[in-house]
């Protein structure tokens, strides 16, 4: 076992600060990298919340609820922020946070316009490695925001490479270290190299501060940072005790409060002279604006010249105070061992036959999953009151965004799926993150699923929170599906993980079937379901009258169905029965099933499954999208023991009725087993033919969000005074529907890619070599549905991994990713990728559910061993699953 495996102790819930944390949870990169134009910090009447704190104010605005900066850390409860801010001597400003336009700006939604990389991390963050390009030249921020202003949404985005700002290699390469000595001692290294042709000068500042505790309530202490001598901070922290900070060299050593400069913003007296903007105001433009010796924000400044290729280090130290002795003594050696840790930890979890550039791809993948913790704040009820020393908020806040959850009290670590473009939890994306992180930290991954059916977070309804633009909105119910990965993941022992949030997820079941089955059809409604624009209408907000019945509703209700009864299944053989719950699962599920068989949404002709739209009159209209919604039910699989049906019929439940000749059997008595699926397979072989031709659906690099067949065939909608379009659209989306910012009408998005690899591995563990399909469809080659996951997971690994050309598809066609030592080693994790090309789209940091390729190459040499012994006839029916796979009850 590695040093990290056994560093890493839990962790759990917050409400007694670190006392419920390991304690080399208690120092991470716990900041959000964009805290501005966030809903938490939205007090305006109308809910625009890019608009109320935008980029400009951010520098000079004191947060509400958490912060932001350049590779920064914290402890646990952000009270003491560490990150770093650099110039390059041309700005207006200091470079503090990431740059990138807001919803309205961007041509297609928001965008981080900057070059950084989440390169090295482990889950006790005792090392964690950041890198950053930053232009020589004054930072392009008007011609970014005039250019994409004046570009449509059939226009490509404007990027800062195409700004010419990178050209003759005029920028800096700013990579930063943490490495820990012990869990309360913190070495940052930050390494600035000269990629230009020509000396330069950056002036680079580590920054320490305390996220602004004090100004929200009367009488609250403020906490100080202090000159302890050259180049040494020294404060006492409220639950750390006595630190001290220390820089090598002799930089200039600046203080300022983390307070509102209100004097700039709002022409009004500031609470102190020396506000949050105080120290970037002096070194830019020697302004009056820094305190003498104390304040609660500080740095120390360096001012580094470097010849060409040349590079300069700088060394910081956070530790308590009073350990004495030279603190550069072990600094290097610390660092150096921490690496060799990484590197342990890492060769253990990859694959033997891994080659180096997928090892590559792999280990950046998981450390952008490390990488994307922050500390999420936000205490729904005071944000609707507002806080007693501050103005009341709009009446309209009472009606408006989040009205309805006052109860939520978030004050936790959580996993972003991105911390600029996303830096709020959504709930389906967590269940992803979860796979990923269940491997490196299963602590931590169980942690997050339990925490969204805490009672903190899950409405009291039993509705679990979106996420923060719209936490009534609906995302996907893959919650139980998760639970059970990361419980298999993580060896199937923690039955008291399993047993906990079963109980949870039972009232969030009830609400999906209460509140989202409107006529009590078994067929389920949802609306958005994350698939944002993939219909030709918004799914949330339907004109008054209609209902859509949705076809990938009904299909995550069958998932959930089942992967609840597997659960039940699961408690059961582990001492908790619940066989009761796994006959209700199944009889849910049956119902669900039989309403696809019956109720309308499959398409004989077509061989796909539709949503029907029905209005007030009864009129009922199929939208004939072929679209990955009409997918989604082949999810809904699982193989069951015979003694299950046995049961259902002893209790005379209604399941064993709709059960019976509806799902083919294997085996011989006594140890045959039922496949259960929502779709029937005579309908299944329908959908794959469909699912796997190019033509279609199957790109070369996974599956499609929309059959290419809308490129030549759009669909049209003209209902009751609803008239909408959708075609295939490979890249960046051309409507502004739900943000406008998130397109599923043709690129490939890897949440559902997935999803799918594992129904098509329980197709396969209960037909084997007895049923084979063409991939692609029309080439004639005949696989097994192992060896198809194989296929389509290989393709999507494809999407990271360098091409015979020597490019790696999701970088697009920049010669400089493919060639530039610089860049080309540098992973972005995208949201979702061009259908046609690979192409990385959407935010690209997105590591989150992303991430799932590092599964996906972990797992690699699993579907040999099972293609293997499916081959030679073994089987493995009678084990519980060792993968992840849920095979069955």
């Amino acid at each position: 076992m590695s040093v990290e495996r056994e560093r890493v102790e839990g962790f759990g819930r917050l409400e007694n600060g670190l006392r419920q944390a390991g304690d080399w949870y208690h120092l991470g990169p716990y900041l959000s990298e964009r805290q501005w134009g966030t809903v938490r910090e939205d007090y305006s009447p109308g809910g625009t919340a890019w608009e109320y704190l935008p980029h400009d104010h951010a520098r000079s605005r004191a947060y509400r609820w958490g912060e932001d900066g350049l590779a920064g850390f914290s402890d646990i409860e952000q009270r003491l922020c560490l990150a770093l801010a650099l110039w390059n001597g041309r700005d207006p400003i200091l470079k503090e946070r990431i740059y990138g336009l807001t919803g309205n700006q961007g041509n297609h939604g928001e965008d981080a316009k900057e070059y950084w990389w989440y390169l090295d991390a482990l889950p006790s963050h005792a090392w964690n490695r950041w890198r950053y390009h930053y232009p020589q030249a004054p930072f392009p921020y008007a011609d970014l925001e005039a250019e994409n202003a004046r570009r449509g949404k059939l226009d490509p985005e404007y990027e800062l490479l195409d700004t010419g700002v990178f050209d003759e290699d005029r920028y800096w390469i700013v990579e930063v270290d943490y490495a820990k000595g012990d869990p309360h001692d913190l070495l940052m290294t930050i390494r600035v190299t000269n990629a230009g042709p020509d000396a330069e000068t950056l002036h680079v500042l580590p920054t320490a501060w305390y996220r602004n505790t004090w100004a929200w309530d009367e009488g609250q202490e403020r906490p100080e940072l202090r000159s302890g001598g050259a180049a040494r901070i020294v404060t006492g922290h409220p639950f750390l005790g006595q630190l001290e900070l220390v820089a090598q060299g002799e930089p200039e050593v600046l203080f300022c409060d983390n307070e509102t400069n209100a004097e700039r913003l709002y022409g009004s007296a500031s609470a102190s002279a020396t506000p949050k903007d105080g120290i970037g105001d002096h070194v830019v433009s020697g302004a009056a604006t820094v305190a003498a010796g104390a304040g609660s924000k500080a740095a120390f400044w360096y001012r580094l010249t470097v010849a060409p290729g040349g590079t300069a280090t700088v060394r910081v130290r956070l530790r308590p105070a009073g350990r004495g002795g030279d603190p550069w003594a072990d600094f290097d050696a610390t660092a150096r061992g921490r690496l060799a840790e990484a590197d342990a930890f890492y060769a253990e979890l990859t694959p033997a036959g891994t080659s180096a550039d997928e090892a590559l791809v792999l280990r950046q993948s998981l450390a952008g999953m490390l990488w994307s913790k922050q500390l999420y704040y936000y205490e729904v009820g005071r944000w609707l009151d507002g806080d007693p020393t501050q103005p009341t908020p709009p009446a309209s806040r009472r009606s408006g965004r989040n009205a309805r959850w006052r109860t939520f009290d978030s004050f936790d670590i959580m996993s972003m799926p991105d911390k600029w473009e996303y830096p709020w939890f959504a709930a389906w994306d967590s269940a992803f993150h979860c796979i990923a992180l269940a491997r490196v930290d299963p602590a931590f991954a169980k942690y997050q699923l339990l925490l969204l059916c805490r009672e903190w977070f899950q409405h009291p309804n039993g509705a679990l929170a979106a996420y923060e633009w719209s936490f009534d909105d609906v995302n996907p119910p893959v919650q139980a599906w998760a639970a059970i990965e990361v419980f298999a993941i993580d060896g199937g022992r923690d039955v008291a993980f399993l047993s906990r949030i079963f109980d949870k997820l039972l009232v969030n079941f009830t609400w999906w079937v209460n509140r989202e089955d409107r006529d009590g059809s078994n067929i389920f409604e949802g609306g958005f379901l994350g698939l944002d624009n993939i219909g030709p209408i918004d799914r949330s907000h339907l004109p008054a009258g209609q209902l859509l019945e949705q076809s990938d509703g009904t299909g995550w209700m069958g998932f959930y169905a089942l992967s609840m009864g597997a659960i039940a299944s699961i408690l059961t053989r582990r001492g908790r029965p619940a066989t009761d719950l796994v006959l209700k699962f199944v009889e849910h599920f049956a119902l669900i099933s039989d309403a696809f068989e019956s109720q309308g949404l499959w398409d004989e002709a077509d061989g796909f499954f539709y949503d029907q739209l029905k209005l007030s009159d009864g009129r009922t209209f199929p939208v004939k999208v072929r679209s990955i919604v009409g997918v989604l039910p082949l999810l809904g699989v699982a193989a069951i023991d015979e003694d299950v049906v046995d049961r259902a019929e002893a209790m005379n439940k209604g399941a064993a009725a709709l059960l019976s000749g509806a799902h083919p059997i294997r085996g011989l008595p006594g140890r045959r087993r039922m496949l259960l699926g929502v779709v029937s397979v005579q309908r299944v072989l329908r959908l794959l033919a469909r699912l796997f031709d190019e033509s279609e659906f199957l790109s070369p690099y996974g599956l499609r969000a929309i059959s290419r067949w809308h490129l030549d065939h759009p669909f049209e909608l003209d209902v009751d005074r609803t008239s909408a379009r959708v075609d295939y659209e490979p890249a960046e989306s051309t409507t502004g529907m739900v943000g406008g910012n998130s397109n599923w009408r043709g690129p490939v998005w890897f949440p559902v890619n997935y999803l799918i690899i594992e129904a098509l591995q329980r197709y396969h563990h209960f037909y084997g070599d007895d049923l084979k399909v063409e991939c692609p469809t029309g080439s004639g080659n005949l696989m097994n549905l192992w060896d198809v996951a194989s296929e389509l997971s290989r393709r999507l690994v494809a999407l990271f991994t360098r091409a015979s050309d020597g490019r790696r598809p999701a970088d697009g066609t920049l010669d400089r990713f493919r060639d530039d030592p610089n860049f080309k080693d540098y992973v972005l994790f995208y949201e979702y990728f061009h259908g046609d090309t690979g192409a990385g789209l959407g935010a690209a940091h997105q590591t989150g559910w992303t991430a799932l390729v590092a599964k996906l190459l972990q797992q690699s040499p699993l579907w040999r061993e099972h293609a293997g012994a499916h081959r030679h006839g073994a089987h493995d029916h009678d084990r519980e699953p060792k993968s992840a796979v849920l095979v069955g009850f």
